[in-house]
């Protein structure tokens, strides 16, 4: 069985590295043509992409999965309209494709082009949001990029119709169909081989997922990876924050859709205000179902907080909880981010320019919020149309990877006869 995965994923990796010489070069309209078509498609094949995903419920139910699986999983029609816009709003995003990015000329009189290019074979393993079979398949097709699409066992029959969908659009257009391809088998083995390489045909592996999958892919990959370990973001709120942003940041960064990456895990107050601020902060969380976690003086405020121990703060929750904690100032807030953080995403609520400036200076996260919700860490409210997730790592990609983020560059030397002495 075993020997039959490797000779089909290595297969699905060939079929890749051919499809994607022939989905380089092509030209922007063929590209949109074929988006425009795969997101017509899908909108059709609404009722049976909804007949799929009751299976994954199903079974989700069957084996008691917590209700942030659940949420991850639920499609409905509202689901797969806004899966249609996104990629219609992927269309209306500019190639980022064979844009010249510098030009500069030499003495000797070589005139040089930076250029960008697609980045070529592009791996994306995920667990259990169907909807990034498409975001994904669709930004790497934009971007002229080959996709290879690996869905967790939460999600399969959900992503594999979603993927049909596409399929059978790609077969109306000038593209290869294997521009895009699905990984049939749910089989932990087949994403240790794409973690390989296939052969050198995988470029980069892009994990959307839990901690034990993402930290699998950092820990075995031979390829390069973006992608980020856990999403511990925190709110701040610094001193001079007006009480309705404090109230309605810390709501909507918790409470929105906890169960997301850029959701609040961690909620920090300056000293001078918590006596004001958090006793109202904290009974409308409680009023929204959130679970509070704070040390004595958090018990002070508000009478039905939970012991909170030292893991609290290097836990991504992606439920309804949330650790608070009281600190001095911003530097102590900063400190504890850097110290508990994971490089996602930063708020700090203030009027301050000050301390503003100090928050975005001092905080090295590849996200930082000033008077805005964490949930805003997300490639289509950054205006890159979709994402394929978000990176915390320092080189190359950094937060939402959309198109820009999906490209690389190579350079283009033009010369009159030049030789070199």
């Amino acid at each position: 069985m075993k020997n039959n995965i490797k000779q089909t994923m290595n297969v699905i990796g060939s079929n890749a590295r051919k499809a994607n010489s022939k989905l380089a070069i092509a030209t922007t309209n063929e590209k949109n043509n074929a988006l425009k078509i795969i997101a017509e498609n899908i909108e059709k094949d609404t009722k049976e992409i909804l007949n799929e995903n009751q299976k994954d419920l199903d079974i989700a139910i069957s084996k008691n999965k917590p209700k942030s699986v659940i949420d991850r999983l639920l499609l409905d029609k509202n689901s797969i309209k806004n899966i249609s816009i996104s990629i219609k709003n992927i269309i209306s995003l500019d190639d980022p494709i064979g844009k010249i990015i510098s030009s500069w000329e030499r003495p000797n009189g070589l005139l040089i082009d930076k250029v960008s290019i697609p980045i070529g074979v592009i791996g994306i393993i995920y667990e259990s949001r169907p909807n990034v079979t498409a975001d994904a398949a669709c930004l790497c097709l934009k971007s002229g990029n080959a996709s290879i699409l690996r869905s967790g066992s939460d999600s399969f029959y959900s992503s594999y119709a979603i993927y049909k969908s596409i399929r059978d659009a790609l077969e109306k257009t000038k593209l290869d169909d294997n521009s895009i391809q699905f990984v049939p088998v749910t089989d932990r083995n087949a994403v240790g081989m794409m973690l390989d390489g296939l052969d050198s045909n995988i470029d980069v592996i892009v994990p959307r997922g839990g901690k034990s999958l993402v930290s699998r892919v950092e820990k075995e990959a031979k390829v390069s990876v973006f992608g980020h370990l856990e999403g511990i973001c925190h709110v701040y709120i610094n001193e001079s924050a007006k009480l309705d942003n404090a109230i309605n940041i810390s709501l909507n960064a918790k409470m929105r859709r906890p169960s997301i990456c850029g959701a609040a895990e961690t909620l920090l107050i300056d000293k001078s205000i918590a006596n004001n601020f958090l006793p109202k902060i904290l009974e409308k969380l409680d009023h929204l179902g959130c679970e509070i976690r704070g040390d004595e003086n958090i018990k002070k405020l508000f009478n039905k907080t939970k012991s909170v121990n030292e893991t609290d703060w290097s836990t991504e929750y992606l439920d309804a909880i949330i650790s608070v904690k009281i600190v001095n100032d911003i530097k102590e807030a900063v400190s504890h981010i850097e110290k508990y953080g994971t490089g996602h995403t930063e708020a700090i609520v203030c009027e301050s320019s000050e301390s503003s400036e100090y928050f975005q200076k001092n905080v090295g996260s590849s996200i930082i919020l000033v008077n805005a919700s964490t949930q805003f860490a997300d490639g289509g409210e950054f205006g890159f149309g979709a994402e394929i997730g978000i990176s915390t790592g320092r080189l190359h990609a950094r937060g939402p990877i959309g198109l820009e983020q999906l490209t690389t560059f190579k350079y283009i030397v033009r010369g009159s006869g030049q030789v070199r002495s």
